[in-house]
This record gives C-alpha cells, structure tokens and sequence, in this order.
C-alpha cells in the first residue's frame, strides 16, 4: 500500500514534549545527563510464596471441570467484529487530518457492545500481545491470534468514575483473519470454607476490599501469559488451563453475571463461558515506594504498568512503568523500562540470582534478576506502553482524549543502566493508544507495532510501522 507515514520534518528538544507537536527528543538533550540512571538494586522479582498452593488449587480445578484450547475456543467465538487493511476501521479513534493521522497497516474494531460507543460500559482494553511473542514461527495450532486484556470498571454514559470494579480482568481471544473472538474471565483460585477449590475475580488485593486489577500489559510466552500487576510484579497464567463453564453441564452457569467460583457445587464465572485460573505469580522483593511521586524518581523497586517481549536476541520479558504528565514536573521522571532474561525451553523466567526469604526454612530462594534497565529519554512522560527490537525501544505516550498518541523510537546506552535516548522522527498514533507488542519480520498486514486505544467509542487494535 502507499505509505502515509505522518513524522516530524526535525527533531524536538526536550522542551517541545508539551507543545502540540508530535513527542520526541533529540538526539543529545541537552540537559540529559540530570536525568537519574535506574540502579539494577531494584530490580529482583520472586517466585510468590504460594506458587505451590497456587498450581495445586488449579490441578484440584482441572479435576471437576472440563477445558478448551485456543484454537477450539476460536472456531466456537461467539463474537465478531470488523477488520480492514491499510485503514481505520473506527475512524473516531484517530484524528484524521492529514498532519496527524497514523499509518496503519491493519486494523480489528471490536463488536457494538465492547466499542462502547454509547458510553455505557463494563470493561477497558489495556493490553495486547500476539502469537508472534507466543511462537518464533508465529503459530498456535495453525492459528494466528492476539490477545487484549481488560479491567472492569463500570461506568454510566461516559462518567469519569466508575459504579463498580469488582469483575477484575478478562482477556479476549480474536482470530484477525476472520473477526471472530471470544473473551475468557481471569480468576484467583483459593481454597474455601468447605475445603474446596474455587476461585474469585483478580483483584489488586484478593479480598473483598480489591478493585480490579488494571491489567495494563501483558505478554504471552510459550503455554503462559505473563500480566501486569501494577503493585506487585507479575500475574502468570496457563494456556493449557482454561476452563469451559458451558461444556461443564450441571456443574457450570454462564448465565448469571453476578456469581463467581464455586456456589452450592455449580461454578460461575460473571456469565462468562471461559475462566482461566491465575498458575503462578512473581512479585517484588521488596516494596515499591508508596506514594506517585516517590516511585517516579527511578528509585525503589518498580511499578509494572506495562509487558512486552523481545525476541532479537536471548528472549527477554519486558516491563515498564508509567508515571503521569507528558513532560514530568519538577523531580520526576518520566518512568522506568527494564528487560529480564526468560528462558526457551519452558517459557518460565531464568532464575538467575538468590533473594533472601521470608520462607520459615528457607535462608534464600531463587529470584529473577533484571539485566538492564532504563530510564525514559529526558523529558518524556506519560509512557503506557513500551517493547524492545534489536537494541531499539519503541514508546507509546498518551496525550488525552481527544489528541493523537505518540510513538517514539529510543536507543539504549552502551551499558545494562542509564538513560534512553530519543530520537526523531517518531510517528502520530490513535487516541489513546496503550500497551505495545511487535511482530517482527515482513508478514503483510501483520508485521509491525501492535497496540490498542482505550476511550469508549473511540476503540482499535491496529498495527503500525516502527519509527
């Protein structure tokens, strides 16, 4: 197709990142080196201590109730939603001018309920992976899907605040090819009073008092899919374990949306047909400052606001975290990115490092090590997304709801810490574009950045060159 790419005719200073112009830094800031360099102190995740509890709860699961695999759940999607190539399928979520529209190779609009337009909604989209993280050849079973994750949040004709955020996250399945998806609720499996397992909705805190988990990224790797727990590290789920509710007979309901887990021995799941069972988790091993404006002064351990995964080279988990405003004020920086070896052969973190343990028993456990990290280019802020290719980083920073996005382009220092160096030309991208995953390599309509925009009625998946 003929390409309409929108970048900058130069490259901005620092100070233009709150102008109406399209984000980005120069090459050599010239105040850059006030910017503080992440130290790899910070960066240690562990195993959570009920990994154990957690595997056998699913296991006692599997036993009472049956499962799909993605390519059955595919081919029985009940939803459909539209696809066009080399456009916007919704052209609301973009500004289409000539100066600021993206370019876009494909784009997927969800269904009439999931866009929201009538700003009546249940769920947010936040993240997005593809089986090109999954695969190195880009395959799950003859299929090729991606995956969006959402927080529920209930709002009333576009409300700033939400009447209820109790349902947690989902994820949802959508083959590209054809339109079709299907959504699968995330869950907390727990043992209950009367020794049984079942499960809740994911929340920040699984108790009553929880809100939904915000879900703001998430990267899908072998048979698991690694979600972002903003306050504490890592969610981790498994493709072998989803479980279908409709095939359950007695056993399972999918028509009552206020139910969950295990009632009077008939499993719920919000009305949803699909429930995958959270396998494992991997948190900080310490705690993260308590207040915005201590953590967005790269210190302390991070916020994981956002994951990706990077292929070019030995295969890394990548995460990131947000820190509000577009040029961050005074003392703050504009957030974090950092990159943990993962290892091929099982799909699981290398656990290269020892941690000391809070384990009655245990002197030290085996902790996951970052083996870089970042600070964002000088100036820049208010990143919701980021991935890494070859050495290059790739940012998405939102700038409201009514404003084309930005993606920037990035280079790391010669060494594991420091800061990033932006470079222009960057590229305009949707209204409200978040969480980024990249297929590599010249597949058409499929290759490129993936992201999604969030605002109700102004909702897409779409893929788009790098800078």
């Amino acid at each position: 197709m003929t390409r309409h790419l929108k970048v900058l005719a130069r490259a901005c200073s620092a100070a233009l990142v709150a102008a109406a112009a399209l984000t980005a830094v120069s090459a050599a800031p010239a105040h850059a080196a006030a910017q503080p360099a992440p130290t790899l102190d910070d960066y240690y995740m562990r195993p959570a201590n009920n990994e154990a509890d957690l595997a056998d709860r699913v296991k006692k699961l599997d036993a009472q109730l049956p499962k799909l695999g993605v390519k059955n759940i595919l081919a029985q999607a009940p939803r459909k939603g539209s696809t066009a190539n080399g456009k916007a399928c919704n052209p609301k979520a973009i500004q289409d001018t000539t100066s600021t529209r993206p370019d876009i190779d494909f784009s997927f609009c969800w269904d009439k309920s999931d866009s929201a337009a009538s700003g009546d909604y249940e769920w947010t989209p936040q993240g997005v992976t593809t089986v090109a993280d999954a695969h190195l050849n880009k395959l799950w079973n003859g299929t090729q899907p991606f995956i969006a994750s959402w927080y529920n949040c209930e709002h009333k004709n576009g409300a700033e605040k939400c009447t209820d955020h109790k349902k947690g996250a989902r994820i949802s399945f959508v083959d590209p090819n054809t339109g079709k998806y299907a959504h699968v609720l995330l869950a907390y499996p727990f043992i209950n009073k009367s020794g049984n397992a079942t499960y809740m909705s994911l929340r920040t805190k699984q108790t009553a008092e929880g809100k939904s988990l915000h879900v703001g990224g998430m990267a899908w790797y072998g048979n698991y899919l690694y979600v972002a727990d903003t306050g504490r590290g890592l969610r981790v789920f498994d493709m072998r374990y989803i479980f279908d509710l409709k095939a359950a007979g007695d056993k399972g309901d999918t028509k009552s949306k206020s139910k969950i887990g295990r009632q009077d021995g008939v499993f719920y799941g919000h009305g949803y047909r699909y429930v995958m069972p959270e396998v494992g988790a991997y948190t900080n091993n310490s705690p993260r400052p308590s207040t915005e404006a201590a953590r967005c002064k790269n210190t302390g351990s991070p916020t994981t606001s956002y994951v990706s995964l990077d292929r070019s080279g030995i295969d890394h988990l990548i995460t990131g975290e947000y820190c509000a405003g577009r040029t961050p004020p005074s003392g703050h920086t504009g957030g974090r990115v950092a990159a943990w070896p993962l290892n091929g052969d099982n799909g699981r973190p290398k656990l290269n490092a020892k941690c000391v343990s809070n384990l009655p028993g245990h002197s030290t456990v085996p902790c996951w090590h970052a083996d870089a990290a970042y600070a964002m280019p000088d100036g820049v802020g208010n990143i919701q997304g980021a991935t890494r290719y070859g050495g290059n980083w790739y940012l998405s920073q939102s700038r409201g709801k009514s404003d084309a996005s930005a993606l920037i382009k990035a280079v790391q220092p010669g060494g594991a810490t420091g800061a990033l160096r932006g470079v222009a030309p960057g590229h305009y991208g949707g209204i409200g574009t978040e969480d980024l995953s990249y297929w590599p390599g010249s597949d058409a309509h499929r290759s490129g950045l993936w992201t999604l925009t969030e605002h109700w009625g102004k909702r897409m998946v779409y893929v788009t060159p790098k800078p």
